[in-house]
């Protein structure tokens, strides 16, 4: 499998695309005014503990204040099981304390980052944990005699190094296959920057950042880095030159393949990615048979309904379900990659009655998600004829990155129609005439309500004058949305 990596840079955000074999997989964006944060290590001052939740809310210097549960406190462990003690929170917390606290997940909507003590610091192959002696390795790594192979270096390399013995690492994916020496090295550097994050500790006002996480560019070098990467091109000469540094010291495999983009046509319409974002950012997504797939996303869960659409098959009805089914696996998978969807995923497939063919859709959905690095979770097909998934979500979505509620309809996706719009008028001309003695009025409202009330309409305000005795007379605002009116007495 080819893969290309996309690094379109301008002075307020840097944007990154993952195409695979020609077709766009991944989008990341960070804007210079909200960098995401996740990663980032804070000392913060617990503002208000909630024994009913087992959770506290950390001022780290945010707009809003960060979350915390009982379950993500390292004193809250049980030092010997590792699980969590049944204690109450308030024994680990109170207000006014001050905490090291690491972000696992960026604000998102109207809810504040979430945050752990449990600190890690990464670098390309391991993610360094102190606190604890547990070797990890990536489950995307299959061999069981590779993952043996890498627990015995870091192992041996930790005691080389004489490191602490509560130095816990995970082994990632991009170390399989790595000598002892790239390993040893960056074992060292965690060693450095850990020692460096414990001297900022001492260090500022609290709240303040301790450690930051690296730019986007450096990050997607650092984790999207393998051996199906062909080319990482680069449209900024200045980030260009940074990154072709931070590859030289850190990920020496990736100098060959990095490549600066000078070329007048924009990098990212070269595989159609600006058409690819803005096809994202719509609820349908077509198939190739001629089916469609719906996607709703809301603060709670996002739903996906799967329809046959055009496409009628050649054989049966059955038949037809099925294949729409399998193709749709597919296109949703690359779906919630593009999007960045997470939480909770509700997928609606067409009703299948066959159950062979429910386990060959769900085996296509599983075999479609391998290559998606945020870690799934699929259950079953329910009574209902749901499948109902999870995907781990750290940052905020596309559409919520590139979107905002819309004015018109505050978010709800639709806005009432002209008609209703015309009878609410109805309503409050005689609310008015009842409680004032006004006989003329002027409504303003939008050109299409206006329209209607001078067209369809016009024989219920002839009906509406005869019954108020007043005179009604409208103006268009070019400026009111479909739903705003004002009744004027004159």
């Amino acid at each position: 499998m080819s893969e290309e990596i996309m690094i379109n840079v301008t002075p307020t955000e840097t944007r990154v695309a993952l195409v695979e074999n020609g077709v766009l997989q991944e989008v990341s964006i960070e804007r210079a005014t909200n960098r995401g944060i996740v990663g980032n290590i804070y000392k913060g001052k617990v503002v208000r503990v909630l024994p009913g939740m087992q959770a506290a809310f950390v001022d780290i210097g945010l707009e809003r204040a960060s979350f915390i549960h009982v379950a993500d406190i390292a004193a809250a462990r049980d030092p010997e099981k590792g699980h969590i003690a049944d204690i109450d929170i308030r024994t680990v917390l109170r207000e006014g304390q001050e905490l090291v606290v690491q972000v696992t997940k960026d604000p998102m909507g109207t809810k504040g980052a979430r945050l752990t003590t449990q600190l890690s610091v990464s670098s390309r192959y391991l993610v360094v944990m102190p606190g604890t002696d547990h070797i990890g390795v990536s489950q995307r790594i299959d061999e069981e005699e590779e993952r043996e192979r890498l627990r015995d270096i870091v192992a041996d390399c930790r005691d080389e190094l004489e490191l602490p013995a509560n130095f816990g690492y995970i082994i990632r994916t991009a170390a399989e296959g790595a000598a002892v020496e790239e390993i040893s090295s960056d074992m060292a550097f965690l060693a450095r920057l850990w020692q460096a994050v414990g001297d900022h500790r001492k260090q500022g006002a609290v709240p303040y950042a301790i450690h930051q996480d690296l730019p986007l560019a450096m990050r997607t070098i650092r984790d999207m880095m393998h051996e199906h990467v062909e080319k990482i091109r680069i449209d900024s000469k200045e980030t260009y030159d940074k990154v072709k540094e931070f590859t030289h010291q850190f990920v020496p495999e990736a100098e060959g393949i990095l490549e600066y983009y000078p070329g007048e046509r924009p990098l990212f319409n070269l595989y159609s990615i600006e058409d690819e974002i803005q096809k994202a950012l719509s609820r349908k997504v077509s198939l190739k048979s001629g089916g469609y797939i719906i996607i709703d996303q809301t603060e709670a869960m996002t739903t996906i309904d799967v329809n046959t659409g055009a496409f009628v098959g050649h054989r049966n009805l059955e038949e037809t379900i099925f294949k729409t089914n399998l193709e749709a696996t597919t296109a949703l998978a690359r779906q919630l990659r593009v999007r960045n969807l997470g939480g909770m995923i509700i997928v609606d497939f067409i009703d299948m009655k066959d159950v062979e063919h429910q386990r060959q859709v769900l085996r296509a959905l599983e075999k479609a998600l391998l290559r998606d690095r945020a870690k799934t979770n699929i259950s079953g097909v329910s009574e209902l004829g749901l499948v109902q998934m999870t995907r781990k979500r750290t940052r905020e979505s596309l559409e919520h990155i590139l979107c905002e509620s819309c004015p018109a309809c505050d978010g709800s996706g639709s806005v009432k129609s002209a008609e209703t719009v015309c009878y609410e008028i109805f309503r409050e001309v005689l609310r008015i005439a009842r409680a004032y003695e006004s006989r003329n009025f002027t409504v303003l409202a939008s050109a299409l309500v206006v329209d209607r009330l001078q067209d369809e309409d016009s024989a219920s305000v002839a009906d509406l004058e005869e019954f108020t005795g007043a005179t009604i007379k409208f103006q268009q605002e070019i400026l009111y949305s479909q739903e705003q009116f004002d009744v004027i007495l004159l």
